[in-house]
């Protein structure tokens, strides 16, 4: 997509490039190009640079530390960002559950958490599937039973993504079962140092440990930790899930990746001609490189809609939708670009300093871990049967 940049857009670019040049450490950006894994210090060193710059939450409003900034200079830094190898932010606090907190939550509350997220002094992580509620959140049965001005949680939580890094949890909890399944549901945020909890991990196929189980037992957590009103928690997560799915567009990173795919499909592979030169290759590579520029159009329509105050609509189940089957899209590419040097799946060539010899290429080590970690993508923040729903039900009216 080609954009008409004003003077001051173009100078606006030009302060994030020389931004980027002078404090995007070396050695993290050369991590996220190369497709390996980053370490907790690594996204809040960035993190913490971006916020002495004031502009690790700029899409905060302006009284908590965002930058009142136009839907075009938001697409110009999210844009610069994703084209150095910044590492994307882990959202589970700036874009998550600081809204909520933002919106909901009470002045206490505000001042405790908001700080801490802004400069990355606290990390959080998302406490909502658990073993048989999955797509079905609704079903949950984490249970909190008041007692006196303590919540008693008891019950567990899975897929927790980088709960063994958090320190703190948003969770939704069981307050009440006698109503529908969507009422008796609350919000609250939980110190993951609190006495009864434990945390187990799940290797995932690719070999990679991002997520958990975190199983609660007699964990005692303050009223003051209730964000809103007991039992109205299912309001504040469906607002919670439209800007959790706006953020899986991805699209500075798609393009990079659609750019290192044409790259290696462009080398010769034992002798054989380069892939790109097969026209059924050339027509995936057409299709998705499409495929990202129709969703970045959508993209800035949402975001200028966020910009002027609006919260996300069904709009933001597409997005979610067509941003990760772009990003599994990218990852069968790439397959399809290494060849057989896909085949020999070494998880460990995903960790920084794995240095063994490689078999074949260096850019074909990561190609089989991110394919099998990516498989996840289409269900996470509701799996993508569960978005078209949506979309049938809120747009088409079905």
């Amino acid at each position: 997509m080609q954009m008409n940049l004003s003077d001051a857009d173009r100078a606006f670019r030009d302060e994030v490039r020389a931004f980027l040049a002078a404090e995007l450490p070396p050695a993290i950006s050369e991590k996220v190009l190369a497709g390996h894994g980053l370490s907790r210090d690594d996204y809040i060193t960035w993190h913490k640079k971006l916020n002495a710059k004031g502009w690790a939450c700029p899409h905060w409003p302006v009284e908590y530390g965002g930058c009142d900034w136009s839907p075009i200079q938001h697409y110009i830094f999210e844009t610069e960002l994703g084209e150095a190898g910044a590492p994307g932010e882990m959202p589970f606090g700036p874009d998550m559950v600081a809204p909520v907190i933002m919106h909901f939550g009470t002045d206490e509350q505000k001042e405790q958490h908001l700080p801490g997220i802004l400069n990355a002094d606290v990390f959080w992580c998302q406490g909502y599937s658990e073993p048989n509620s999955g797509s079905d959140l609704a079903s949950l049965k984490c249970k909190a039973i008041l007692d006196g001005d303590h919540y008693v949680v008891n019950g567990g939580k899975t897929w927790t993504t980088m709960g063994h890094w958090a320190d703190w949890m948003f969770c939704l909890v069981r307050t009440d079962s006698s109503g529908k399944k969507q009422e008796g549901i609350s919000f609250l945020l939980i110190d993951m140092k609190s006495p009864g909890i434990s945390i187990n991990p799940i290797i995932t196929m690719e070999g990679g440990h991002e997520v958990n189980t975190v199983m609660f037992d007699d964990v005692r957590v303050p009223v003051a930790n209730l964000i809103g009103e007991q039992d109205k928690g299912w309001t504040y997560a469906k607002f919670l899930l439209g800007y959790e799915r706006t953020n899986m567009a991805g699209i500075p990173q798609a393009k990079r990746a659609l750019r290192r795919v044409k790259e290696i499909a462009a080398n010769e592979m034992d002798g054989d001609k380069p892939l790109i030169d097969n026209p059924r290759f050339r027509h995936k590579l057409a299709d998705t490189e499409i495929q990202i520029l129709a969703l970045e159009a959508t993209t800035l329509r949402l975001l200028a809609d966020q910009v002027a105050g609006k919260t996300p609509g069904p709009e933001a189940s597409f997005i979610k939708i067509r941003g990760t089957e772009i990003d599994q899209a990218l990852t069968e590419l790439t397959m399809d670009a290494v060849g057989n040097y896909a085949l020999p799946f070494i998880p460990e060539a995903m960790e920084d300093g794995w240095n063994e010899e490689p078999v074949g290429p260096d850019y074909a080590m990561p190609a089989a871990p991110t394919y099998f970690n990516t498989r996840k993508v289409t269900i996470y923040g509701g799996s993508n049967e569960i978005q078209k729903n949506i979309i049938a039900k809120a747009v088409l009216g079905l």
